[in-house]
């Protein structure tokens, strides 16, 4: 089996470490990439530090994964050597459900095979893209334009996604000026549902904690940003927006963001806070209000992400950091030390 240099932790909590790891032989659907940028998702340290439950170790983590072709199984017809292409949260899935067929293989009825931290079905361990290259069935892998540059791209393979999804579904067509959406939060993933929201036409308010990333925000596209601690901000912004994306993975006062939402409007998150959320049912009953919850997208949708962030300029703000940098971007990500995503250089590895 093919080996290559990776970024492993042995154990819950500990340092991630350079070693080797061995990839499959290539299976008729399957390609071979060159890794050569990977993002880092808060994800990845969730998961690391074992804090979303139990973990399996030696873990190698990444799913924002950008990098060429550098071979391919007999039967791939999807792509060629010297493509350029990427990997987000999900390998495998079982393609034949009613979820798989409809372009939904994150929601497999039967397995869907997280790009790490899992195994497929016949045993093999799910190793991610803090690696230098990796195997996976064509079906998986998605085309990145030319418009993008690898290492940009890389981090919309789960944050752009994350985003795009619930953005695509609840922004409302209006017939009486561009829809109102109000972005929670602005890290690795608020920056982009801002970038994604304003390219969709919507009028774009920041809703951050303080101000200090406002001059970011407005360059993002927000028509306005507002301090959360400023208790004006939930009177001054009452009833006002189409849908409010929550993009942090902190406790909420879900009443006060619900005061926000306009009658018929939503509120939804992609954000994972770390307890049982508390849900008034008045402040939904009352103007008629969704809350829901979005998890990334399908392959499909993927692909209809990356090509419209190519159309429109988008692309993620990232801080370039080498292999051995890896442990101290994680402190810096959980104190929000970031503008906005970090991104490995997989040549780092071992170096």
């Amino acid at each position: 089996m093919p080996r290559t240099a990776a970024l492993s932790a042995a154990s819950a909590g500990a340092p991630l470490t350079a070693t080797t790891i061995e990839r499959r032989e290539l299976r008729d659907d399957d390609i071979a990439i060159d890794i050569a940028y990977a993002g880092i998702c808060h994800s990845d340290i969730h998961q690391v530090r074992e804090e979303w439950g139990s973990a399996s170790f030696p873990m190698v983590p990444g799913h924002e994964i950008a990098g060429t072709v550098t071979a391919v199984g007999a039967g791939v017809t999807r792509h060629r050597v010297g493509d350029r292409v990427g990997v987000g949260c999900m390998v495998d899935s079982c393609g034949e459900c009613a979820q798989c067929r409809d372009g939904h293989e994150n929601f497999c009825e039967s397995k869907t095979v997280w790009t790490y931290n899992d195994a497929h079905p016949d045993g093999e361990p799910a190793l991610g893209g803090y690696s230098q290259q990796i195997v996976v069935s064509e079906n998986f892998a998605v085309r990145i334009p030319d418009g993008l540059d690898l290492d940009v791209a890389a981090p919309l393979l789960c944050a752009g996604i994350t985003v795009y999804t619930p953005l695509k579904r609840w922004i409302p067509s209006q017939s009486d000026g561009p829809a109102r959406v109000a972005v929670v939060g602005m890290g690795g993933l608020g920056h982009m549902a801002v970038k994604i929201a304003a390219a969709m036409g919507a009028e774009v308010t920041v809703l951050s904690q303080g101000l200090s990333k406002e001059q970011d925000g407005r360059r993002f596209g927000a028509a306005d940003y507002r301090a959360t601690s400023d208790p004006s901000t939930f009177e001054d912004l009452r009833n006002r927006f189409d849908l409010v994306l929550s993009t942090i993975s902190a406790d909420l006062d879900l009443g006060q963001y619900l005061s926000l939402v306009k009658p018929f409007g939503a509120f939804v998150t992609v954000g994972l806070p770390p307890n049982p959320q508390s849900l008034p049912f008045g402040a939904v009953i009352t103007g008629d209000k969704v809350v829901a919850g979005s998890n990334i997208g399908g392959i499909a949708l993927t692909q209809e992400m990356l090509d419209f962030c190519a159309e429109h300029g988008i692309a993620a703000e990232i801080e370039t950091i080498r292999a051995d940098e890896v442990n101290e971007a994680y402190d810096r990500v959980v104190k929000s030390d970031v503008r906005y995503r970090f991104v490995i250089d997989t040549s780092t590895i071992g170096a």
